[in-house]
């Protein structure tokens, strides 16, 4: 009998910390584990007691890559308690909020965390030492820089703004404070098109799981902060029924909780889903930089999602300046509202994926209990399952290619700002 095992003490670059350990023996996968060993951080119990107005700030700390898909998650989800109906300004400078995350979430993965990934460089630093590939990193820098800026602009600052709140915004920034932004966007929205054709070109493993893809779908646009839940399975339903279809489970090897369909196991959410779910809401440049990929879209390739965040990116730059030049100053910037007792949930899509957050109050806008399902909690079981079909394709690589083609599929779902220069450090065994 041969036995292969193939241990990952430690994942690089990805948010937190976690292993994988695989066993096979006689080219039959006989254990597999993505073991998420980052202590707990018991973000859901110590809000119990906090009033309400405390939940977006505290959850913002969560994730210092999105920090506002939490605060709007957590803002959306209190407000259905409150009663709190906020004003289409209000709204319209929360989406512009939500396209500056996406643009420097989305510029990271691809140009600082994805990319090495394809083109076999251990990080974005030696790529840009690479002459060909210096303008790109470049690029991508800035590009994310673009998206910081817009932030701090709305928020008061870059990671975890100030500014997001329950009703609206503590205070919204003037029209001349965003238009001061534009020439910059503008250029923005041209790099993301090349971003486009760029990552269209990398070498894109042949490997396409039955995938369940779920995302958010809005009538009139393409989800960010509203929508109903669905999939590419038939699944069509309010966030309101989120819980009941789908369960959360610790399992032993992880402090992670796993989210999955109660109907259908695991499922892929992120960029590809909502690509794929929403090309009809795709913006006209959008769609046209996706065209021109020659990349066909619905897909279930799980590397085709680096396409996915371009073409995101893209309709991010595109919507952020048509937000600007349509801007109103929302008077008031909030809307206040008296404490109340009941339950509420809402879902917007962080770069990463949906973001689930629920609250039940009690009559002085205490918070009693609350649930967090995070983009990768509902990802981590379709990375195993991912993992236990992809493996037996990689076992008679050479280990540096094996090591290579494991990071790009763990990168798929989960970028990070991790400093470290390695994703994987596979040791292979065998005996």
């Amino acid at each position: 009998m041969t036995t292969l095992r193939i241990d990952v003490p430690y994942m690089a670059r990805v948010e937190g910390e976690g292993a994988l350990n695989i066993i096979v023996e006689d080219g039959e996968i006989k254990h597999l584990e993505l073991n998420i060993f980052e202590p707990p951080r018991f973000f859901e119990a110590f809000l119990r007691g906090r009033h309400y107005m405390e939940a977006p700030d505290i959850t913002a700390r969560i994730c210092g890559i999105c920090p506002v898909a939490y605060q709007m998650s957590s803002s959306h989800a209190l407000e259905k308690i409150l009663g709190v109906q906020i004003s289409p300004e209000i709204r319209a400078l929360r989406r512009l909020l939500y396209c500056a995350e996406w643009i420097e979430s989305h510029a990271l993965h691809i140009y600082l965390l994805h990319a090495p990934d394809f083109l076999g460089y251990e990080s974005a630093i030696s790529m840009a030492a690479d002459p060909d590939l210096r303008p790109a990193v470049e690029m991508g820098l800035r590009m994310k820089k673009i998206g910081n800026e817009l932030l701090a602009a709305i928020g008061g600052r870059e990671i975890h703004p100030l500014s997001p709140t329950v009703g609206g915004f503590y205070r919204a920034p003037s029209k001349n404070q965003l238009l001061a932004l534009k020439s910059e966007l503008e250029w923005g929205l041209e790099a993301s098109l090349k971003t486009v054709a760029w990552t269209a070109t990398l070498d894109f493993p042949d490997f396409e799981p039955d995938y369940e893809l779920v995302s958010l779908r809005h009538p009139d646009e393409y989800p960010m902060n509203e929508g109903r839940i669905v999939s590419n399975k038939g699944l069509d339903i309010p966030m309101e029924a989120f819980e009941e279809h789908f369960p959360n489970d610790h399992v032993a090897h992880s402090n992670a909780v796993q989210v999955y369909h109660r109907d259908h196991g695991s499922y892929n959410t992120g960029p590809l889903a909502r690509l794929n779910l929403n090309l009809d809401k795709l913006t006209p440049l959008a769609r046209e930089a996706l065209e021109k990929t020659g990349h066909a879209f619905p897909t279930n390739n799980p590397f085709k999602s680096i396409v996915a965040r371009a073409v995101e990116v893209v309709l991010a730059y595109e919507e952020a300046l048509n937000i600007i030049d349509n801007y109103v100053r929302p008077e008031p910037s909030r809307i206040e509202a008296e404490p109340k007792a009941g339950w509420g949930c809402h879902i917007t899509e962080a770069p990463r994926g949906m973001l689930y957050h629920r609250y039940e109050l009690d009559d002085n806008g205490l918070i009693l209990s609350c649930r967090i399902d995070a983009p990768t909690a509902q990802n981590l079981k379709r990375m195993e399952d991912d993992l236990w079909e992809f493996v037996p394709q990689i076992l008679s690589l050479p280990h540096d290619e094996a090591t290579l083609r494991c990071e790009q599929l763990v990168r798929n779902y989960d970028p990070c700002i991790s400093c470290a220069t390695h994703f994987l450090k596979l040791n292979i065994i065998e005996r």
